[in-house]
């Protein structure tokens, strides 16, 4: 069967879901034979055994998506029985989160080792209370165990550093989850393991951060030592109502943040940045500073901090 043949017939029989596995696509009429060419033509991709994912598809996920799939992925070989949890329940969930994890997190109430599972899932230990269990529904329509915001957020502050749990978690109260509910969550499971890391982490959350970016400047800024800053402060201006990122009203001083479409799914229209580029003008007219700050600054320790620091410095000389 010839390369153009092969992408045909999966195109006529290929599962809506996005991703199937082999014996989805035997009952379609995808045989064994069909399905290794598909792969060797590079037209299908095998996601993990005995799962596979056009091509086209597949290149055109986001990396955030991507791993999104290996999760339905891991869902289909294993026919459901795992409790996703971590990172992994936080994908599913739709809660922001920083980098990429191409590992499958699952918590299990024995001790298992990595090779047990593959080498690309994570199991953690640990008998769950069903209270911390609720469903989730998969782009393909199945029915996912996944651990509660609270837990997963409980969860992601023990294993995962300050600014990468900070993500899920800021993201996470603003999905309707709470402080309360997630220290509920740690009671519950009775062990002290990581209470310093959790509380930490619950002295720093913010639900106003509305995404990575702002998650991690917030969190640079407090690290070296800047005021607090007012989040989400809206300005009336000539040209309308300005929403800063981050304000500090007694200096007359606006952070925004840049954010970067290879982190980010949201792309504004080019009326909607001219009409806010009008009230930025509008803005420094009627003596506010304003700092943009970028994602690639986020990893130069410092960089952002320094421009707010020297931001205040020109702002107290214009006051004078």
């Amino acid at each position: 069967m010839s390369s153009h043949q092969l992408s045909k017939l999966l195109a006529s029989r290929w599962p809506a879901e996005g991703i199937a596995s082999s014996n989805q696509l035997r009952v379609a009429g995808v045989d064994h034979r069909a399905l290794t060419a598909a792969v060797r033509e590079g037209i299908l991709l095998r996601v993990r055994r005995g799962v596979y994912v056009r091509r086209d598809l597949w290149l055109a996920l986001s990396p955030w998506e991507r791993d999104r799939f290996r999760i339905e992925a891991h869902w289909l070989a294993t026919r459901g029985q795992s409790v996703y949890s971590h990172v992994s329940a936080a994908r599913l969930r739709r809660c922001s989160t920083w980098d990429r994890d191409e590992q499958v997190h699952v918590t299990v109430p024995y001790s298992a080792s990595r090779a047990s599972h593959g080498s690309d899932v994570m199991p953690h230990r640990l008998r769950l209370p069903e209270e911390d269990i609720t469903a989730i529904h998969l782009s393909s329509g199945n029915v996912a165990r996944a651990t509660t915001l609270e837990r997963t957020v409980l969860d992601c502050a023990r294993t995962s550093d300050l600014e990468r749990a900070a993500i899920i978690g800021d993201h996470a109260l603003r999905m309707g989850a709470t402080v309360e509910g997630i220290r509920a969550a740690a009671e519950r499971t009775g062990s002290a393991r990581g209470s310093r890391r959790l509380e930490k982490l619950l002295g720093v959350l913010d639900p106003r951060s509305e995404s990575p970016g702002e998650t991690r400047t917030r969190l640079a800024l407090a690290a070296a030592g800047l005021p607090s800053p007012e989040l989400q402060f809206e300005i009336r201006t000539a040209e309308g109502t300005f929403r800063a990122d981050f304000a500090w009203p007694d200096v007359m001083v606006i952070l925004k943040f840049d954010g970067e479409n290879k982190y980010f799914d949201y792309r504004p229209i080019p009326s909607v940045l001219l009409a806010e580029r009008r009230r930025e003008n509008a803005l420094v007219a009627e003596g506010w500073t304003l700092v943009r700050a970028r994602w690639a600054e986020l990893s130069v320790p410092g960089a952002i901090p320094a421009k707010v620091a020297a931001a205040f410095k020109r702002a107290r000389r214009l006051a004078l």
